[in-house]
């Protein structure tokens, strides 16, 4: 399982097994040689083997958070880079996957052109667009307010649910749903 000198090798981490494949063949037409993970101890287990160049990362999987697998990715070789990438996007989120080293943040649906974009942007200066200049919402407010206290929690719903003062049962609901737009 080695790549080629001139083909960079990109691990995908994604539990959607349909995703996943797709990109994946996204991927392998545009040049890279893609290894597959459907959860984080596969992850660590292709890890061990290859460090790979780039990394796209699911944010919820089974077995944890994709973010608890960047500190490995960054041990195992500081110039890898890696996308965050999910389906249920908040700032607080975004901004926990940069300072943890992340080069990037997207929210599904992304594509494979999206994604390798993704790899040579520079998330801290980009200039504004006029979407990021209108007010949020309060419905995305409220959503970006309950992921901050939840990983401010550790991804623990029921301390985060205690610390918002809801039940735990209305925190998972209201977390099932995708992120309200702005």
């Amino acid at each position: 399982m080695t790549s080629t000198a001139d083909t960079p090798l990109l691990l995908l981490v994604e539990d959607d097994e349909r995703l996943r494949e797709r990109l994946a063949r996204a991927f392998t037409t545009r040049g890279y040689d893609v290894r597959q993970a459907g959860d984080l101890a596969e992850a660590r287990a292709l890890i061990a083997e290859e460090t790979p160049e780039l990394v796209v990362l699911d944010l919820r999987m089974p077995g944890g958070y994709g973010l608890d697998l960047i500190p490995e990715l960054l041990a195992a070789d500081p110039a890898t880079k890696i996308v965050v990438l999910t389906g249920y996007g908040s700032v607080a989120t975004a901004i926990d996957a940069v300072h943890m080293g992340a080069v990037h943040y997207l929210t599904k649906p992304a594509d494979a052109d999206e994604i390798l974009a993704a790899f040579t942007r520079d998330p801290k200066g980009r200039e504004a667009s006029a979407e990021s200049l209108q007010p949020m919402s309060l419905d995305r407010v409220e959503w970006e307010h309950i992921n901050r206290v939840l990983a401010d929690c550790g991804y623990n719903i029921s301390e985060a649910a205690r610390v918002l003062g809801i039940h735990r049962r209305s925190l998972q609901r209201k977390l099932a749903k995708y992120p309200p737009q702005r």
